[in-house]
């Protein structure tokens, strides 16, 4: 026989897990700091429950961040029958930077974490590493147009990283004092730079792989 009163914890359970990561997700979706008060807050519960669902702060804002950001896939369609990667580059360069302004809340509490726990990385979504992937994808496949030598598109990949980030948009914002606007401009403009750059350098007679 089931045990009613053990099957009612374990739905009550899940009902305040359920309303912690809504209560967060929604935070995310506002663009508003982030903070596990202010969660609880949100979601009706005290602090130290939410605590006791989630033991930091950023274990909450990643599970809460599942299904905010489409697929790489779906970010990009708009480009998806381009084969010049300058402009997939671009695109995927503005897609990320107008999401990190929608959701800087959310994105400036993983950095804090990722500074003050630097030895935790991977507990920060890479979400720019599956844009810059797919952008330059077609470049990559043995029936694709002419592609770069691994090794340059490993060297193009970690300088887009660099450019197509958080950090990048709020030094822009916050330290050079651009508007949001001007920043991710900017921001397109070095990554377009960098990837017509990696191309044009690549041996006009390279055999497609």
């Amino acid at each position: 026989m089931v045990d009613s009163s053990t099957t009612g914890r374990a739905n009550q359970k899940a009902r305040t897990r359920k309303a912690i990561v809504d209560a967060c997700r929604e935070l995310i979706r506002s663009g508003a700091e982030i903070t596990m008060p202010q969660v609880a807050r949100a979601a009706l519960v005290s602090e130290a429950t939410a605590y006791r669902y989630f033991p930091d702060l950023v274990s909450l804002v990643r599970e809460s961040l599942v299904g905010v950001w489409p697929e790489p896939a779906q970010a990009l369609a708009p480009v998806a029958g381009s084969a010049d990667p300058a402009e997939r580059v671009a695109f995927a360069c503005e897609y990320l930077m107008r999401g990190i302004h929608a959701y800087q809340g959310a994105v400036r509490a993983m950095i804090s974490h990722t500074i003050t726990a630097p030895a935790n990385p991977t507990t920060r979504p890479g979400i720019r590493f599956g844009l810059i992937d797919h952008a330059l994808a077609p470049f990559e496949e043995a029936d694709g147009p002419a592609s770069l030598t691994p090794t340059a598109m490993t060297q193009l990949k970690r300088g887009l990283a660099i450019i197509i980030s958080a950090e990048a948009l709020f030094t822009l914002t916050d330290l050079c004092g651009l508007s949001v606007d001007e920043a991710i401009a900017s921001a397109v403009r070095a990554a377009t730079a960098l990837t017509t750059a990696a191309f044009a350098e690549a041996p006009a007679d390279r055999p497609v792989r």
